[in-house]
């Protein structure tokens, strides 16, 4: 009895020893993930949380001044709050349009008339490939004050210039363009994949009902989308929280109308050298992201459940 216990044992413990071998070499496969996750991740989110509780500009000693820089962005910058007031705008501009201009383009290129599918998706998923500083450089051409060919267009049916850089619709109109043309292929191609997953036979079911094409989008596609629907809403929401290119290249403006919260932190940080107060900036866009994101996750499904 003794020996086979103590087979058993031995039994047991080469399998244990098995088991922790397995489980050290997938964590060892794994690992450089999660190193350079948390180099590149976890630290800077760290860092930055840390620093903007500090007056710090990069170059001196660190002097810890608690919520200073919070309080300061909250009640006594109002350059910061135009900054958020412009982001906001700029991102209605262009996501809502952008969104529903995406799903109608993904409805068209599913329909089984149509030919020559492969060259139009490919055709409208160009621009989300092209240098953002090409598109800013032209974009700044098609909408300049003097010689813009948006301009000249007006100009044929009787109305007048447009100062496009000098005034807050001109620049955020001009911003948010080159945000839609950037991005509305890549959601449309999102929604084409979506579009393909739904089953032909409710199409074939509902034309035979008599629904046309605008009823068949509104009854079938919008309700069996919801999923993508919401995942390119906060994905759109976060990236035109986050918009810095365009406003960079295109112009901030003189009042300051195309001035972003990103822009507004990068000059804090690298112009002003101010990197503390960049910090804060950095966690108050990190929270109104997070915020606006669940009330367009919230609003999204209550519109899609009704």
């Amino acid at each position: 009895m003794q020996s086979e216990t103590g087979r058993l044992t031995i039994k047991q413990r080469k399998r244990f020893s098995q088991k922790t071998n397995e489980y050290k070499s997938g964590y060892l496969f794994i690992s450089p993930f999660f190193i350079l996750f948390g180099v590149f991740g976890v630290f800077p989110l760290v860092f930055t949380l840390y620093i903007s509780f500090h007056q710090w500009d990069i170059l001196g000693t660190t002097e810890f001044i608690g919520m200073t820089n919070y309080l300061s962005l909250i009640t006594n910058d109002p350059l910061f709050w135009k900054s958020v007031g412009n982001t906001f705008s700029i991102w209605a501009l262009s996501t809502i349009p952008q969104l529903i201009a995406a799903l109608l383009i993904a409805f068209f290129l599913n329909q089984a008339f149509l030919k020559y599918k492969s060259f139009f998706r490919l055709s409208i998923f160009m621009p989300n490939v092209t240098s953002v500083v090409a598109v800013a450089l032209v974009f700044s051409v098609i909408f300049g004050s003097q010689y813009g060919l948006v301009n000249y267009v007006l100009s044929l049916i009787g109305v007048e210039a447009i100062n496009w850089s000098g005034s807050y619709f001109g620049t955020h109109v001009a911003i948010a363009t080159m945000v839609m043309w950037r991005w509305i292929g890549y959601n449309a191609i999102i929604y084409l994949a979506g579009l393909q997953g739904i089953s032909k036979d409710l199409y074939e079911a509902a034309t035979i009902d008599g629904a046309n094409k605008l009823q068949q989008l509104w009854s079938i596609t919008i309700p069996m989308l919801r999923p993508i629907i919401i995942f390119t809403v906060v994905q759109s929401t976060i990236g035109g929280m986050q918009l810095f290119a365009e406003p960079l290249l295109f112009g901030q403006g003189s009042q300051y109308q195309g001035l972003t919260m990103t822009l507004y932190l990068y000059q804090e940080a690298f112009n002003r050298f101010s990197f503390g107060y960049a910090a804060a900036i950095a966690w108050m866009l990190f929270f109104i992201i997070i915020i606006f994101s669940l009330i367009n996750l919230f609003l999204t499904r209550k519109i899609s459940s009704a």
